[in-house]
């Protein structure tokens, strides 16, 4: 049994791997900006109330995420498992046409908390002597260039890039430093702006084709990704639901699909 830590779970994929993680057998601790978990949540995991606890956290403070973690490890006593999946987005614009305040945001959140987390979960377990710290890649983890998101995808890339040096600098401690690969994920992130609002990109014809062939339920990713990492005993590993392979076959078998995700 595992004690799981994921950082912005209350939605998306976070939600959706905290369900398998109980599911498996794991205690978990989700985490979001509101104060208690939403009701839909809590009705949907009120069978396993005993075994989840939620947090209120800020990944943008480097307190909130060390509150965070001293109180995971003083209701479960350990954490085995820390996943930074806190992410922000920024309206579907030029880089020059996006205001500061997102661009603050993407940055704050998708790079500096997702450092302050891995130092926080890197530190508490080198004292415990053993863990395992992932973080979720995105688009520009591959370097891929998508003009109009390229704010988003920087910060995908330094992560990446933080990912790989912490798995390094973890090399031969017993401590495990992995990338999550989701993949094109049919989520608010996607279809919503950072203020709630429909994104401008689902009303684009050639990413809605594309999204229709590749793209998939975060619940169907969270079902593969947590046996992966439960059984994980590598460092530097990247678990990858969309393999090239993967996307060449979904390519070829494309017009004999009929369900439409957008």
């Amino acid at each position: 049994m595992k004690n799981v830590v994921i950082t912005g779970s209350t939605r998306g994929i976070g939600f959706c791997m905290a369900k398998e993680f109980l599911q498996a057998g794991c205690n978990v601790t989700l985490s979001g900006r509101g104060q208690i978990l939403p009701e839909s949540n809590h009705n949907e995991l009120k069978s396993l109330e005993t075994k989840y606890i939620y947090i209120q956290c800020d990944v943008q403070e480097k307190a909130s995420l060390q509150n965070l973690w001293d109180a995971s490890i003083t209701r479960w006593g350990s954490v085995d498992i820390w996943i930074n999946n806190a992410g922000q987005n920024t309206p579907y614009l030029f880089s020059w046409e996006t205001g500061e305040k997102y661009t603050a945001n993407v940055i704050k959140t998708n790079v500096a908390g997702m450092i302050y987390g891995s130092q926080i979960a890197a530190a508490g377990m080198l004292k415990q002597r053993q863990g395992a710290i992932y973080s979720m890649e995105g688009l520009g983890s591959n370097n891929m260039i998508q003009p109009k998101t390229i704010l988003y995808g920087t910060t995908k890339c330094a992560l990446t890039y933080f990912m790989k040096g912490l798995a390094r600098e973890l090399d031969g401690t017993g401590i495990i430093a992995g990338r999550l690969s989701p993949g094109m994920m049919l989520t608010n992130f996607i279809t919503k702006t950072p203020d709630g609002e429909q994104s401008e990109v689902i009303s684009e014809e050639r990413f809605k084709k594309i999204f229709n062939i590749l793209a998939d339920k975060p619940e169907t990713v969270a079902k593969f990704f947590v046996p992966k990492i439960l059984s994980n005993t590598k460092n530097d590993v990247q678990i990858n639901w969309m393999t090239n392979r993967k996307a060449a076959w979904r390519f070829i078998t494309a017009r004999f699909r009929k369900e439409k995700l957008i």
